[in-house]
């Protein structure tokens, strides 16, 4: 009984799960053909969606095709327009060329023509030219040579008169407008600068109370005055002069040192060689302070800042420098201020100026020990210590010792200290020198021919030439004066300018009896 309540239990759960997988199969058969008809639908849809936009696309390309076509028929119409354009110009210019080179034929023809008439006529001319030529020469008894000759040196001439007296013509014009300017220049600068006039001795004297002291400075055998020369490097001449010894010695800085010695052991009284030892020294040491005072009072009143101390040192001995009796210091002083004021006035650095002005003579301060022009030795000295290539110039060439060209600094400078050394007074000469000045400078003047006689006049600042009248024209009185001048600038020195004046006279002589 269990056993078929088991097997009925078993065929109903069968049917049961046939029934179930009946219902399940059906089901899902079912909803897939749902699904298939949406997608069926849907892509009815997008194939419909497609056709339309596949339309769009063609019927934009058949209007992007029209219009291209359209653009492009245009296109060629418009270059047909151009290349027929320029297909008719090239053949106007064809037309042109063509009429151009025919034209250039007929003037080529009338041009080979009128060659053929120049060569005909040219020959002819020749022809008359050589037969006028062979007449002249037959009537003037004249080769054509000398002829030429002839006529060359009249033209020649003609253009030295012509020459020279447009040479002076111009002379004087530039001498007018030169002199104007220059008097002008140098009057402003002399204003501004005037200085005493200076006259200092190159040996000192030391004057003493009495003579008696003359016996104390020698001391017994001499040792007072032997102590005293060798600390101080001077001799001291004790001769008949009342009341004064007297100094001498090369170096001006000793000289000063052994004046104040002596004068600081006269007013003492004490005089022994030990004492004058201590006074030398003492007086070595005040020299030293007063000379670099005077450096930089020099550099102060020339406006001159920032010197080597070395070179405040040498201006400084300058002070016990004299030359022809002027004071070197002073000398430098004023030359540096005339450059100064001749460079501002003509529109120069007055600044470099003034300081080459203050340092040209530099070399004076060390002449007595070193070999040498002064101006070399102190362009020397300020290449050392100041190292300003336009200043060593201008100081190298104050006197025109240098081989190279002169600059603008120096031609400065060098009138700036022939302004300050040859105005009346500043300086001494020695008879010796000044007649020997004097005849050269009739010498140079004496050795040009048609020089009658020549007088050096105004202490040699000018020279008076007679000429012969028969020798030396007008016009040649003129070049003599040119060339005297040269000659005069190329082999002589001379302070300030030397006038030359040519005389030239005929004179007449009779006698009523």
């Amino acid at each position: 009984m269990e056993f078929e309540a088991l097997a009925v239990v078993l065929i109903i759960v069968a049917v049961i799960g046939t029934g179930a997988f009946a219902m399940g199969y059906f089901y899902r058969k079912y909803k897939a053909n749902l699904e298939r008809k949406g997608a069926e639908t849907e892509a009815e849809q997008i194939l419909a969606e497609s056709n339309a936009k596949a339309r769009e696309i063609v019927l934009e390309a058949k209007d992007s095709a029209l219009k291209f076509k359209t653009t492009a028929e245009a296109e060629l119409r418009e270059r047909r327009l151009e290349l027929q354009r320029q297909e008719h110009r090239l053949q106007q210019k064809e037309e042109n060329l063509d009429r151009k080179l025919e034209t250039a034929e007929r003037r080529e023809r009338a041009v080979a023509q009128k060659e053929r008439d120049i060569e005909t006529n040219r020959a002819k001319t020749e022809d008359l030219k050589r037969k006028q030529l062979a007449e002249l020469e037959r009537v003037s008894g004249l080769t054509s040579t000398e002829a030429k000759g002839l006529l060359l040196q009249a033209v020649e001439d003609e253009a030295r008169q012509e020459a020279t007296r447009r040479i002076r013509e111009i002379e004087m014009e530039a001498k007018v407008e030169a002199d104007e300017r220059a008097r002008k220049i140098i009057s402003l600068s002399i204003q501004r600068c005037a200085s005493d006039m200076v006259a200092d001795s190159t040996v000192a004297v030391v004057p003493l109370p009495s003579d008696e002291l003359k016996g104390r400075i020698i001391g017994r055998e001499g040792r007072n005055i032997r102590a005293l020369e060798n600390a101080t490097g001077v001799d001291l001449i004790i001769d008949d002069t009342p009341d004064a010894v007297t100094l001498s010695g090369f170096d001006p800085i000793r000289r000063e040192v052994a004046r104040l010695a002596l004068n600081k052991l006269i007013l003492d009284g004490r005089i022994h060689p030990a004492r004058i030892e201590e006074v030398v020294q003492r007086a070595k040491t005040e020299v030293e302070t007063a000379v670099r005072e005077a450096g930089e009072q020099a550099a102060y009143e020339a406006g001159v800042h920032g010197l080597h101390p070395d070179l405040v040192k040498l201006i400084g001995q300058l002070k016990y420098r004299t030359s022809y009796g002027q004071n070197v210091l002073i000398h430098s002083v004023e030359v540096a201020n005339l450059a100064g004021s001749i460079a501002a006035e003509m529109g120069a650095d007055a600044n470099l100026l003034r300081r080459a002005g203050l340092l040209h003579d530099i070399g004076k301060a060390v002449d007595h020990k070193v070999e040498g022009p002064h101006a070399l030795l102190g362009a020397d000295i300020v290449k050392r210590l100041d190292r300003s290539v336009k200043v060593v110039a201008a100081v190298a060439g104050h006197h025109g010792e240098t081989k190279e060209p002169q600059t603008f600094e120096a031609i400065i400078v060098q009138v700036a200290d022939a302004i300050s050394g040859a105005r009346p007074g500043a300086r001494r000469e020695t008879v010796e020198n000044y007649i020997k000045r004097l005849e050269a400078l009739e010498s140079v003047a004496n050795s040009f021919s048609g020089v009658e006689k020549s007088f050096a006049i105004q202490a040699g600042r000018e020279i008076r030439i007679i000429v012969k009248p028969e020798e030396i024209d007008d016009l040649s009185a003129m070049r003599l004066a040119r060339d005297v001048v040269k000659k005069i600038e190329e082999s002589l020195e001379y302070p300030g300018q030397i006038k030359v004046t040519v005389v030239r006279e005929t004179r007449a002589v009779d006698y009523a009896k």
